[in-house]
C-alpha cells in the first residue's frame, strides 16, 4: 500500500513539471496573466507598506527612512 502511495505521489510530483517551448510563451507573457491589475495601485500599495514598517530594502530597493519620502 505505501509502495502505491509513493508511486502515486512521484508521478504527480513529476507530471507538474512542463517544458515550455517558444511559441506557447506568448500567450503566458499576456497582461491578463499578470496578478498585479493596476501597476500604479500596486506601486502605492508598496510603498505605504514600506512607509508603515519603517523599513525598506526587502525589495530590492533602497532602504528609507520610515519617513514616506524615497531616497
Amino acid at each position: 500500500m505505501s509502495r502505491l502511495l509513493g508511486v502515486i505521489l512521484t508521478l504527480s510530483v513529476v507530471s507538474g513539471c512542463v517544458t515550455v517551448s517558444a511559441h506557447e510563451r506568448e500567450y503566458l507573457a499576456d497582461p491578463t496573466m499578470q496578478p498585479v491589475v493596476d501597476l500604479l495601485e500596486e506601486r502605492a500599495s508598496r510603498q505605504l507598506h514600506r512607509a508603515r514598517e519603517a523599513a525598506g530594502g526587502g525589495d530590492a530597493t533602497a532602504a528609507g527612512g520610515g519617513c514616506g519620502c524615497t531616497n
